[in-house]
């Protein structure tokens, strides 16, 4: 028998690969657009997509980190804390495979739903359908509140719509205002300016990404007796900010060239106005506590300026099977995860 110190040790660890591993399949999202248009070298948009994501641990509070941690599943039904623990440890483990299978294939899916998915998958496995919050949308004290799975599932739809919207704004505006500008004078000036979009889309996905591993991490020491509240330690943001900072740093090129190039050829001036669309996005989403998926959002943002400029120019069969990819991420990642809590409770 595992002591409950050991497992809260190991569901910790497995939270920090998983957001280093967040941030080296997700470091796509952010350097893409910067590489494909030569901005930077990949070694370039990696060290700033990796030094932009921790400062997200300084910009905003921790509504995203709380709502992992209380709103996905009821850990209270489970009976002890080798129990919780268990169910947490098989949310990892399914979450990790789905996203190292989906490296490998270089598609771009959500992270964030992955650990969402494993989440419940697990929770379906010991419990049942009883564990599962589906959730609701309520204005508290003038703030707005959201908790549960449905409303997760929905933005599934919606952040990526609101990111292709938001981008076409963008790009119509960018386009007027520059029209009588000859194409090199203003491909320069954006250039420079997609440095600044990068890091700034880069933040929020830090401040999006990391919080969600503060939540579960956060959730296990409280299951294990080591914690007296769902209060975030302080240690606990360092160190996710860290691990998907670190794993920024490292991402791999994989994804890069299906973002960059194989959904809409991508210029500085749309690269600018993607990243800008879907920063947007994100802090409005970490503001209100809402678990997004950065990737959803780009991609979105990414058709968004191809759709305005030449519509017949975005690969749509590329767009369609990312959207597929995004569908399948929970219920397969569901799946994973039931299956990694039946082996581990077998084993321990």
């Amino acid at each position: 028998m595992i002591s409950i110190t050991s497992l809260v040790i190991v569901v910790i660890a497995l939270a920090l690969i998983f957001d280093f591993l967040n941030g080296f399949h997700d470091a796509a999202n952010s350097i893409a657009t910067v590489v494909v248009t030569r901005t930077l070298t990949p070694l370039q948009a990696v060290v700033l997509a990796g030094m932009a994501n921790f400062v997200g641990y300084f910009t905003f509070g921790h509504a995203i980190a709380k709502m992992v941690s209380k709103g996905i599943i009821n850990l209270d039904l489970m009976p002890t804390p080798d129990a919780k623990l268990t169910l947490l440890l098989g949310a990892l483990t399914g979450a990790i495979f789905w996203n190292i299978l989906t490296w490998v294939l270089g598609l771009p899916t959500s992270s964030s739903h992955a650990l969402i998915g494993g989440m419940v998958g697990a929770g379906l496995a010991a419990v049942g359908p009883d564990i599962v919050i589906l959730g609701s949308v309520a204005i508290n004290e003038g703030k707005l509140s959201v908790t549960g799975v449905l409303p997760i599932v929905a933005f599934i739809f919606i952040a990526p719509l609101i990111g292709l919207i938001g981008a076409m704004f963008f790009i119509l505006a960018i386009l007027n205002l520059f029209k009588k500008m000859p194409h090199y004078h203003s491909a320069k000036i954006f250039k420079y300016l997609q440095l600044i979009s990068a890091a700034w889309y880069s933040i929020g996905h830090g401040t999006n990404d990391a919080q969600k591993m503060m939540g579960l991490i956060t959730l296990a020491l409280f299951s294990g007796g080591m914690a007296g509240s769902l209060e975030i330690p302080s240690w606990v943001a360092l160190a996710c900010y860290t691990a998907i900072g670190s794993g920024t740093m490292f991402g791999g090129w994989r994804i890069v060239k299906t973002m960059g190039t194989k959904i809409t050829k991508i210029r500085a001036t749309e690269g600018f106005c993607a990243e800008s669309a879907a920063a947007l996005v994100l802090m409005g989403t970490a503001h209100f506590g809402i678990p997004v998926s950065t990737t959803h959002v780009i991609s979105g943002a990414i058709m968004g300026v191809g759709a305005v400029e030449n519509a017949r120019a975005v690969r749509w069969s590329t767009a369609r099977r990312i959207v597929w990819v995004w569908i399948l991420t929970i219920p397969m990642t569901a799946l994973c995860a039931a299956c990694a809590y039946h082996l581990i409770t077998l084993i321990h």
